[in-house]
């Protein structure tokens, strides 16, 4: 897709794969490395250029796998290392290029280093590579510091011999002490490690995370002053460090950040040639559908990227945020994980159609596109899961109140008939969250043969994004003025308009209409809806 085959990242459609959720090759109704070289095909035919992996190391899966025990091993419930070797090579061999995830913040309370901590005492050198210290008041029977989870709740677990340790998720995943040499000498090993088995590029969790305030001092109330654990200023030296191993390899690896910051500049610093190559666009993703809202997003990302020479990232959700299918389909359209809550009312056909012109709009617009699983079948959030189904630790650490992050994590339809709707084999276990009734009416088999459905639509809009000159580069005018109800922009003679107000609007001069994401109403462009045309 890209003309310069060593920067294909600037423009790359990267497909996102939840491992347990995406294909169940052995029938024990979790998604695995054979199910997912099964279904290379499904992504050729999509039109991604590189595949997206949440962890698939050995973990006890406390979270989903981001609780790494051993990031040289598959765990079991995947697959072997050997296979994930040959699905690096048959997926490279398709053109699509892999990219795997990296947890610097912390590990499993499983891993070898926390294990060797807890039995080795206070005081001792393997509790360096961690955070343990003495509690507050009488006995130190308080925490450390009064520091919030992003899972809610406290960051500090208490051991036998009295000491605490900071974990910033769960209990589960305890911090690194990121000044420890050990800890800085082992990540660098690990993406030698895979890198060395063709693995095109890491994506970084939590990576404005891993380096900490020695003094642990408490969050400022007014917001004012550096942060003693977000995006504190050292943090920038792991990931030079990081470059210059990524650099090292004949065609050189990417670094993808997960980098959730409110201030643009702050965030583009993460992208200086020397640190990451992109970063994930989170603003974006959690605006409302309203054109001034988006437009903002949009000019305000592309303003930020431009200084360093970054290309921005679009993506509409991930295996965090409630599906697009559904979250456009609410009054409150916008994505705040700590407003999530049960029993948020949404309209299905609505959320689709806005999801459906989403699609046409993040796919035109400069930069690389990040696609999760399901989206590009429509799926909606499974928001009714049996509260006993349910794994999420933040819909436990939240007392229930959170819904958590299960919803948009449900085993993907396959087949329109099946135990599993083509998830796993017939006959297999169930699938490890159920899916709801009539879900194989959305699997690929049942959209991939109709013109009209969201599986189409995708083919269609990925095939014009490689095919078409004027979608490369960073080329990029807005249409129209700032405060209307529509968004429009160019790209070469590509125009992509959005209709995101209550009428339809006519559709600006043009010579040829290449896609749509919905009917149009004569020359009229109808509400929520996008056209590709021909300028």
């Amino acid at each position: 897709m890209c003309v310069n085959l060593q920067q294909w990242w600037r423009d790359a459609v990267v497909y996102q794969i939840y491992p347990r959720s995406f294909a169940d090759g052995d029938g024990d109704g979790i998604g695995d490395l054979a199910g997912v070289r099964a279904r290379l095909p499904h992504l050729r035919d999509l039109g991604v250029d590189a595949v997206w992996f949440t962890p698939w190391y050995r973990s006890p899966l406390a979270d989903g796998g981001y609780d790494v025990a051993d990031y040289r091993a598959i765990d079991p419930a995947f697959g072997t290392l050997a296979e994930a070797e040959a699905l690096i090579s048959e997926a490279r061999d398709l053109g699509i290029r892999t990219i795997v995830d990296v947890v610097p913040n912390h590990v499993s309370d499983e891993h070898p280093w926390f294990r060797e901590a807890l039995a080795a005492g206070p005081g001792s050198p393997e509790r360096e590579r961690f955070w343990f210290r003495e509690g507050r008041g009488p006995g130190g029977d308080l925490p450390p510091t009064d520091w919030v989870s992003s899972f809610q709740g406290g960051t500090w677990t208490r051991v036998p011999d009295g000491q605490w340790y900071l974990h910033l998720f769960s209990a589960h995943q305890p911090d690194l002490n990121w000044n420890h040499p050990d800890v800085r000498r082992e990540h660098e090993d690990v993406l030698r490690f895979w890198f060395d088995r063709g693995v095109a590029g890491i994506r970084v969790d939590s990576a404005t995370m891993p380096v900490k305030d020695p003094a642990f001092g408490e969050v400022p109330a007014d917001g004012s002053g550096p942060h003693p654990f977000i995006d504190r200023d050292g943090v920038h030296g792991i990931y030079e460090a990081w470059r210059r191993v990524a650099d090292s390899y004949d065609e050189p690896r990417v670094l993808v950040g997960e980098v959730w910051l409110a201030d643009p500049e702050r965030m583009a610093r993460y992208l200086r040639p020397t640190e990451m190559h992109t970063a994930f666009n989170f603003d974006f993703m959690s605006r409302p559908w309203e054109a001034a809202a988006l437009r903002a997003a949009v000019q305000g990302t592309l303003d930020a990227h431009a200084p360093v020479g970054a290309p921005a990232t679009w993506v509409l959700s991930n295996h965090d945020v409630t599906r697009p299918a559904t979250r456009y389909g609410r009054a409150d359209s916008s994505f705040d994980f700590a407003a999530k809550r049960f029993g948020v009312p949404h309209d299905p056909a609505l959320g689709l159609r806005r999801a459906r012109a989403a699609a046409l709009l993040t796919a035109a617009l400069p930069g690389s596109l990040y696609l999760y699983q399901g989206d590009e079948l429509g799926l909606p959030e499974v928001e009714d899961l049996p509260e006993g189904a349910r794994q999420d630790p933040m819909f436990f650490r939240s007392g229930g109140v959170d819904p958590g992050r299960d919803g948009c994590r449900v085993p993907l339809p396959w087949t329109a008939e099946g135990s599993s709707a083509g998830f796993g084999p017939d006959g297999g276990a169930p699938p490890w969250l159920p899916q709801p009734q009539g879900w194989g009416a959305l699997s690929v088999a049942a959209q991939q043969d109709d013109p009209d459905s969201t599986l189409s639509l995708y083919r269609r809009v990925l095939a014009l994004r490689r095919a078409e000159p004027g979608l490369r580069g960073e080329d990029f005018a807005w249409l129209g003025s700032a405060d209307e109800d529509t968004l429009a922009f160019l790209r070469g003679d590509l125009a992509c308009v959005v209709n995101l107000g209550p009428k339809p609007v006519p559709l600006p001069a043009h010579r040829e209409v290449l896609v749509t994401s919905g009917p149009l109403e004569g020359t009229d462009l109808p509400t929520d809806t996008a056209a590709w045309l021909r300028v």
